[in-house]
């Protein structure tokens, strides 16, 4: 972002020309949920840009308490653009939140965890930037139905690419007959891809707003794309994640459509993952490359990876933080869940892309899926990854083989360690191995994280049956 203003003098100059009648101000919270307030531009002036705007947080999820509720957002100014959804002239501006009582950034504030951990960085004179590219996956239904009461649950989802729908009679009488089916997604043209003008909808809002991409394409499984968004710095990127989600979201509901970035809404078909491209550079030099090593990779390229693998199973809690992340994960679905690195191979946790060279040298996380925080996901990664090159972590490998095709009994003879199969099990890792995530996230917030994913995912989730408990325990 940062394209169209860059001081509080060029916001009300910009507001001004586009005629803008309203400022939302966004924030996003622990789990990733990105909230909003606006103000008429008339209410404002440069005083609330410079001390911040008032709210309450004892209302958004295992924030403050109500005796101690007042916040302030501080808007980032640079990151104005206009909203393209609002029927009045809206200028959007994300902010960081601000705690009143300790004279402080808040330390449960996403964007500002993420500013303390670029802060660490450069503190220890290694590096100035990490860049971020990310690769988000989603889907888009027709048509989603929800049932969670005592004695009633399940969902019902339906898209006329689903090969459900082969013998459906529509109302017009007309079945095409040409789908995607279970992953045969990547990539036939018309008709069996029936996205492509939304796709490209999509793309052009996006530019529209400031955020260039370079592809779009359906992706493996039905009803199933991605949009590949130019690579930037560590918050850029992830705020660049928030506004993809929204104008992806938001299009598909203006066609009459919804999308979501639940990694695995379809059984027996792939999940959406979101893989997280990292690179660390100095005086504009990329720390990552190294001619003649593996894959052109450095030491510290090395080390950074063999660190993010050595705390992978605790920075899961912050990379993969739904129940239904883990459902993805598993095998017989590209899913990377075995823990180490090489060249162009898919079938690693890590892999170094193809073509490799001074400036495009990086490692490429495939772990991650886009029901994480994207603030918190990049700030794990890049602690990870720090402490790994503190400690000179090697990791395993490198490993070139098709590694789906490893029983369970070779990864364990090979030592290689797997991604944990629950997010219980990853915020049990977290619980015991959190100091590396120390300089950015204070324990405070690991404790008020772990609880309430416990609390609002795990527990809920485990004390609930589903239906296919019915059909495989219900006449034992």
């Amino acid at each position: 972002m940062g394209k169209f203003v860059n001081d509080v003098k060029g916001f009300f100059d910009f507001c001004d020309k586009n005629e803008v009648k309203f400022v939302s101000f966004r924030f996003t919270d622990i789990k990733g949920m990105w909230h909003h307030m606006s103000y008429n531009l008339s209410a404002l002036n440069e005083e609330s840009f410079t001390d911040g705007i008032a709210f309450d947080g004892s209302s958004i999820d295992a924030w403050q308490p109500i005796d101690k509720s007042d916040m302030i957002l501080k808007p980032d100014i640079e990151t104005a653009f206009l909203d393209p959804f609002t029927a009045d002239m809206t200028v959007v501006v994300i902010c960081d939140v601000y705690d009143v009582y300790k004279g402080q950034m808040y330390e449960k504030c996403p964007r500002s965890i993420a500013k303390k951990a670029i802060a660490h960085l450069r503190s220890c004179g290694l590096a100035d930037t990490v860049y971020v590219g990310c690769e988000n996956e989603f889907f888009v239904f027709d048509d989603v139905r929800i049932f969670d009461s005592p004695n009633h649950a399940g969902f019902e989802l339906d898209t006329e690419e689903g090969e459900w729908n082969d013998t459906k009679r529509y109302k017009d009488g007309f079945n095409s007959g040409h789908r995607p089916r279970a992953k045969g997604g990547y990539f036939p043209v018309q008709p069996i891809d029936t996205m492509v003008d939304l796709r490209a909808e999509m793309v052009n809002v996006l530019n529209q707003i400031g955020i260039e991409t370079f592809i779009n394409h359906h992706e493996v499984a039905q009803a199933q794309g991605e949009i590949g968004v130019k690579f930037s710095t560590l918050i850029e990127a992830a705020d660049n994640v928030q506004i993809y989600k929204y104008v992806v979201k938001m299009v598909a509901h203006l066609n009459g459509k919804t999308a979501t970035f639940m990694p695995k809404p379809l059984y027996g078909d792939n999940g959406s993952g979101m893989h997280v491209h990292n690179s660390l550079w100095k005086d504009g030099k990329n720390l990552f490359y190294e001619e003649g090593g593996y894959a052109g990779l450095s030491d510290i390229a090395r080390w950074y990876i063999g660190g993010v693998l050595a705390h992978a199973r605790a920075i899961a809690a912050f990379t993969n933080a739904s129940t239904n992340s883990y459902k993805r994960l598993i095998p017989g679905f590209e899913a990377p869940n075995i823990l180490t690195y090489s060249c162009q191979n898919r079938s690693a946790s890590v892999r170094i892309p193809y073509g490799s060279s001074n400036k495009s040298t990086r490692a490429e996380f495939r772990f991650p899926d886009a029901t994480s925080c994207p603030y918190l996901a990049f700030a794990a990664l890049l602690l990870g990854g720090l402490d790994g090159i503190r400690k000179k972590t090697e990791p395993v490998g490198p490993m070139d083989e098709n590694l789906f095709k490893l029983t369970l009994d070779e990864i364990r003879e090979r030592g290689i360690e797997q991604f944990p199969h629950t997010l219980r099990g990853s915020l049990e890792a977290l619980i015991r191995d959190n100091e590396f995530l120390a300089p950015a996230m204070s324990n405070e917030f690991i404790q008020t994280y772990q609880h309430y994913k416990f609390e609002t995912q795990v527990w809920p989730y485990e004390e609930r049956p589903t239906p296919f408990e019915f059909k495989s325990v219900f006449s034992c």
